[in-house]
């Protein structure tokens, strides 16, 4: 079984941290459920397709199996179950999207199923809202709310995207397993 692959997603070899900076940031935009979400790019080596996922016995409910992704075994983690969103997504999950996470991320190969990933995108530091990012002190996946003007029927709106730590939700991950 091979997974179908789009092109990878270009990284830089020195990883962004999530301290807060005035510089510009680069993430993968992507869709769970009805929210906008990103991840740091430095976190992705590439997005692929869906493909057949083979369930795993007695793991956690939100590790949803594995892939065979170019001969190499991937685990593929359902980040909407992992941070517990439970609105449905308008998309069919053969047509929802795999970021392949950085191998620096994770002790084994990993990637999250999303239900689309819309971009990759560049904003300023003076874009992001660390303050309100954590209601809850648990809660610590959560880097910043990035806002972003966007025009909706003749109106300017702000959206909201919600940037998360990646490396953080993962290390809770592995703690589990």
């Amino acid at each position: 079984m091979t997974a179908k692959t789009s092109e990878p997603v270009e990284t830089a070899k020195n990883p962004v941290t999530s301290e807060k900076r005035p510089g510009s940031i680069q993430v993968v935009e992507f869709v769970l459920g009805n929210e906008h979400f990103a991840i740091d790019l430095f976190d992705v080596k590439e997005v692929v397709e869906y493909t057949t996922i083979t369930k795993l016995p007695n793991v956690p409910a939100y590790v949803r199996g594995i892939i065979d992704l170019r001969g190499e075994i991937t685990m593929i983690i359902d980040l909407k179950h992992r941070l517990n969103i439970t609105e449905e997504s308008s998309t069919s999950l053969e047509s929802s999207r795999i970021i392949v996470l950085d191998d620096k991320i994770a002790r084994s190969k990993t990637g999250i199923l999303v239900d689309d990933v819309t971009s990759v995108s560049t904003f300023e530091g003076n874009h992001v809202d660390y303050t309100s990012a954590s209601v809850s002190k648990q809660e610590t996946s959560i880097i910043g709310i990035i806002k972003r003007k966007a025009r909706v029927k003749d109106k300017e709106i702000n959206e909201l995207i919600i940037w998360i730590d990646i490396k953080q939700l993962l290390s809770d991950i592995d703690a589990s397993l």
